[in-house]
């Protein structure tokens, strides 16, 4: 960790716990500034604001005062989760204070380099694919899961030696709030319409992603998703020394040819042996192979690391099986895209899909096509009725409902056969019964846990 002076009995507003919150108020402490915290929770009720107090850091719980401001803040450490029309935080443009989130406070105190993976779908498996196959192939350093995967980047890069990596999973949120963040390597896996409730416009969710390489070099690697038009424009707006990757054409970079994943002109590994289905992740793979290779990882670890990779939890996540029945678990699949680049990684009349969640409002007319030849669906949560009609619509011959995931676990079981595949992909999010996707997917877990003892013990 750099000892930097910057925040030297500076006055500092962290606005916004959970762990990011947590994570910066304590760096910055460390760091000497004057730190305040502002949290929505009430102290009584918050835990982590009552850890922080007993540190010595000022803790104001409960609302959001704007009388806050009248202090003489130099800085605005902001959840990324906050909006920017969020009072507190409008006023503190107004004033002129600089606004940043924690992933720039890691950037600062950082000695090791970053690979920074941001892009609508794909950033978690694509960052855990890296932070694998780095591990694999690094001997005496190692590569650190952070950011927006569950690790909050700014404690993750106080270990962090000079030699290790930083594998960082960004979300636009993050990027947002972004001055000198500067990654060695970059990767963008995509770019679909997403939190457009929180950015305003797709323009403006473009620009925050791309804000990604704003401080990159010639001497950097951008690597881009060379199957969309719209990166292809972006790539010619950046300093960086574009990477592309590509599953349609033969690119200077990794892409496939003729069912074997390449890199420039080395054949990595077959499609077919990735220890995880779907085209999507085929991508997800491409973009590893990449940022493995830039970091100067050895081909054949790459190719094995990538052969082992069994999936990130909640993400087509292979869960077992039950007499030649597979169980797969993709609860984080919390809208339409997810659920449909989920289907292409499975034989659909071999496929029974469990499906439904919160309801937003919309339909499911989009999912339609990717319903056709599914051999059966078992829907669930506010929006089963909607799933039902996009179903018959596609011809699904069998349509049965449960009351949540573990029910339909259990009923899909009853409809499956020997060589059939149980997919929970909801295309929902899940809280009109559950927490959140997690609590969803270890249900089902769960579920699936318990029919195999049931089965276990009946034979």
């Amino acid at each position: 960790m750099k000892k930097i002076t910057t925040y030297q009995n500076k006055k500092v507003l962290v606005l916004g716990l959970a762990k990011s919150g947590v994570s910066a108020a304590k760096l910055l402490h460390d760091l000497g500034a004057l730190v305040t915290v502002n949290d929505g929770k009430p102290f009584e009720e918050n835990p982590q604001a009552q850890d922080l107090l007993a540190l010595g850091i000022k803790v104001i719980c409960g609302s959001h005062p704007i009388e806050l401001l009248d202090e003489d803040f130099s800085m605005m450490v902001k959840n990324p989760g906050i909006p920017y029309s969020h009072p507190l935080v409008q006023k503190a443009q107004e004033k002129g204070l600089p606004i940043i989130t924690e992933v720039e406070l890691a950037y600062q105190i950082s000695e090791a380099l970053m690979i920074a993976i941001t892009g609508t779908n794909g950033k978690t498996t694509t960052t855990t694919m890296i932070a694998n196959i780095l591990n694999a192939g690094m001997t005496d350093h190692k590569a650190y899961l952070s950011g927006n995967i569950g690790y909050p980047a700014s404690t993750v890069a106080k270990k962090a030696e000079k030699d290790d990596c930083l594998v960082m999973e960004v979300s636009s949120f993050q990027l947002m709030g972004v001055k000198q963040f500067h990654p060695k390597v970059a990767v963008l896996t995509n770019l679909y319409e997403a939190h457009l409730d929180y950015h305003g416009s797709w323009e403006a969710y473009v620009a925050a992603k791309w804000q990604v390489q704003q401080n990159m070099t010639t001497d950097d690697f951008l690597i881009l998703n060379w199957n969309q038009k719209e990166i292809q424009e972006l790539a010619q707006n950046t300093q960086a020394t574009v990477v592309p990757f590509s599953t349609r054409e033969v690119v200077d970079g990794a892409y496939l040819y003729q069912g074997t994943l390449y890199y420039k002109d080395a054949a990595i590994l077959a499609a077919d042996e990735l220890g995880v289905p779907g085209a999507h992740n085929i991508e997800n793979a491409l973009a590893a192979i990449a940022a493995a290779a830039l970091w100067g990882i050895d081909y054949q670890v790459i190719a094995n690391a990538l052969r082992t990779f069994s999936g990130v939890k909640h993400r087509t996540q292979y869960v077992g099986k039950i007499d030649e029945v597979a169980f797969y678990n993709d609860s984080k699949a919390t809208n339409i895209l997810a659920t449909q680049k989920a289907l292409e990684g499975f034989d659909p009349h071999k496929l029974i899909l469990l499906c439904g969640g919160l309801d937003r409002g919309n339909d499911f007319d989009a999912l339609i096509p990717s319903l056709k030849g599914v051999k059966a669906v078992v829907l669930f949560g506010q929006t089963k009725h909607k799933l039902e009609d996009a179903a018959r619509k596609a011809g699904i011959p069998e349509i049965s409902f449960a009351e949540n995931a573990e029910e339909a676990a259990a009923l899909a079981f009853e409809l499956s056969q020997k060589g059939d595949t149980i997919l929970l992909s909801p295309a929902n999010a899940s809280w009109d019964k559950y927490r959140n996707f997690e609590v969803r997917g270890d249900r089902y877990i769960a579920a699936v846990e318990q029919l195999s003892e049931k089965k276990g013990s009946s034979q």
